[in-house]
């Protein structure tokens, strides 16, 4: 199961690059401008070109390439908003929640009945449960809007996921990665027709710090790395397996939590959050779910 290790790095990555936007976010920069930028970083897999052997999409490929970057985009753009107009904790656990059963869904949809064994279907449940209950904040409070928003982002990045399954069914890894990035990069450009959001991509990072700009960085990079592993995984992984890869979302919330613990009790200054004994309790029978579904998965 070398997907599963992909998968598994790709979200301690994952983590590291929450963990940098926890901390920018907190300071005076917006997440529209801050979700562009990553858009825009997907240009750098241009430089992995000259490394790998390259060949251009065709027919089909291109097509599921095109549609992979604007769901993507467009899933971007959709957690942007969600993230802009709702609590943290009342849109990460809806797509927690619903992204792996609407991958499964759309991947019978799209590829049929796929036989999977009954071992496999329970470490789906209880992965899926661990990561739900370690991204369920205590004063939970779910709208019917925030329920909407969460449940689209949720079908934006559950049609990426397809949608790359399919690229990569059309072509090797490294080419059809770095085509779906070039186009994410082409259409997030759309945003730049907006007037008022060049002028406050302008305005909102005028007066950016060195520190600011050197985490971004490391975030970015992180993000890339967690990109690359996940996409990696997902070329790597049967369609059956594709929903129970995606219920391990809970390994990269297990990830972050116990990079804020360190760093709020060691460097309290870059990031403080108290925690409490309730709190350790949620967490650690997350865990303790998360590492029995993974057990399950590769006895």
């Amino acid at each position: 199961m070398l997907w599963l290790i992909a998968i598994i790095f790709s979200y301690l990555f994952f983590a590291f690059a929450s963990l940098g936007d926890k901390i920018i976010l907190a300071g005076p920069s917006k997440p529209k401008s801050y979700t562009f930028f990553v858009g825009i970083f997907s240009i750098l897999a241009v430089f992995l070109i000259p490394f790998v052997d390259f060949g251009f999409p065709t027919g089909i490929g291109l097509a599921w390439v095109i549609l992979e970057a604007i769901v993507y985009v467009a899933g971007l753009y959709a957690l942007f908003y969600a993230l802009e107009n709702f609590e943290v904790s009342r849109i990460i656990p809806t797509i927690g929640a619903t992204q792996p059963i609407l991958i499964a869904v759309l991947s019978f949809l799209f590829w049929g009945y796929q036989q999977i064994n009954s071992k496999d279907i329970l470490a789906f449940v209880i992965l899926l449960s661990g990561s739900i209950l370690i991204s369920i904040d205590r004063n939970l409070k779910i709208t019917r809007k925030s329920l909407e928003i969460g449940l689209i982002t949720s079908l934006f990045f559950s049609l990426d996921f397809i949608f790359s399954k399919f690229v990569f069914s059309d072509m090797s890894f490294w080419p059809g990665f770095i085509w779906m990035r070039i186009f994410s990069f082409i259409f997030v450009l759309i945003f730049l027709f907006d007037k008022r959001f060049r002028k406050e991509i302008v305005e909102e990072n005028s007066g950016i710090s060195k520190e600011t700009g050197i985490l971004f960085l490391f975030t970015q990079a992180a993000g890339g790395a967690a990109n690359i592993l996940q996409s990696w995984a997902i070329f790597l992984v049967p369609v059956t397996y594709l929903a129970v890869m995606n219920s391990m979302k809970g390994i990269q919330h297990v990830f972050l939590f116990l990079m804020v613990v360190f760093i709020s009790h060691f460097l309290p200054k870059v990031l403080k959050e108290e925690t409490s004994k309730s709190v350790i309790f949620q967490k650690t029978v997350s865990i303790l779910l998360i590492g029995l579904g993974l057990a399950i998965l590769v006895v």
